[in-house]
């Protein structure tokens, strides 16, 4: 949570000496789509180049007792972009990290089977390259698509199904992959 605060203020001492359209608000609508609200600040830092820092957070469970499936996290997102043209119009690529805290189960995802029948709580770390293309809509109004590749490393501790359930192991697991995938709306100051 420091590190969060930390960032916040970083990129909170940039906005007092900032321009037009250097600055942006924004939110991933795939990532709200999944019940995880995201709210991230784009500011630019040379004439064909910006930083990020996205946060997200889910604290939902939906059903009732064994039933319940949830994937409660949190991630803070920060990514460096190059802009082709520039800052906040067309392509970009970009270089990004993430870490975060997660406690899931019940749930299905492609790359973890177990997440099924089990429930994890861990944290984990990565990044990688992303590309991705902004188009203007208006003055104030931008819309982004993104997506990313790379690598995760994820320390997890294994339990039975259940709140309470027994700690059955703990480890971690490499992830190569997709690491990222966006539509963003921005509103740019």
């Amino acid at each position: 949570m420091k590190a969060v605060v930390a960032l916040a203020m970083l990129l909170t001492v940039g906005l007092g000496t900032t321009q037009a359209q250097q600055v942006a608000l924004k939110t991933n609508l795939l990532y709200d789509a999944t019940t995880t609200p995201n709210l991230g600040v784009e500011i630019g830092v040379g004439r064909k180049s910006s930083v990020q820092l996205v946060y997200g957070l889910n604290p939902w469970k939906f059903g009732q007792g064994d039933d319940q499936k949830y994937a409660k996290h949190w991630i803070l997102n920060p990514e460096y972009r190059y802009w082709f043209c520039q800052r906040f119009n067309g392509s970009f690529l970009g270089v990004h990290a993430f870490g975060g805290e997660y406690d899931a189960a019940n749930v299905n995802l492609l790359f973890w089977d177990e997440l099924k029948d089990h429930r994890f709580e861990g944290w984990y770390v990565g990044g990688g390259v992303s590309y991705g293309y902004q188009w203007v809509l208006s003055r104030h109004w931008n819309f982004e698509a993104a997506i990313g590749f790379g690598a995760a490393y994820i320390a997890y501790d294994k339990f039975n199904c259940g709140v309470c359930g027994k700690k059955l192991d703990d480890g971690h697991k490499v992830y190569v992959g997709p690491t990222k995938l966006a539509l963003s709306l921005l509103y740019i100051f």
